[in-house]
């Protein structure tokens, strides 16, 4: 199941004289610790209530874009959107 897209929002930053891409939509560095991507922390963490998590973050970006992250906030909500069919997909298989 292809979940991220890698296409999205993505930016170039240097560190230590390293240039590194970091992607603010499908892969934030401050959501992946010790090689744990938080979102499979919260699927293994939730289990059948992750849809409920999916969703709710879906509508939180969805509300909030035109008064914080604009166009950021509407790729998050989109890739929220994409988890949860790619879930609901794969219950219904």
């Amino acid at each position: 199941m292809k979940i991220f897209d890698d296409d999205i929002n993505i930016d170039t930053l240097t560190i230590n004289g390293k240039t590194v891409n970091e992607d603010m939509v499908n892969h934030p560095p401050h959501y992946n610790q010790y090689g744990v991507e938080c979102i499979d922390a919260l699927r293994a963490a939730t289990g059948e209530g992750f849809e409920y998590y999916l969703q709710g973050n879906v509508m939180k970006y969805l509300w909030r874009y035109r008064y914080k992250n604009g166009i950021e906030d509407l790729k998050k909500a989109n890739w929220y959107l994409e988890l949860l069919i790619a879930e609901k997909q794969d219950d219904e298989s």
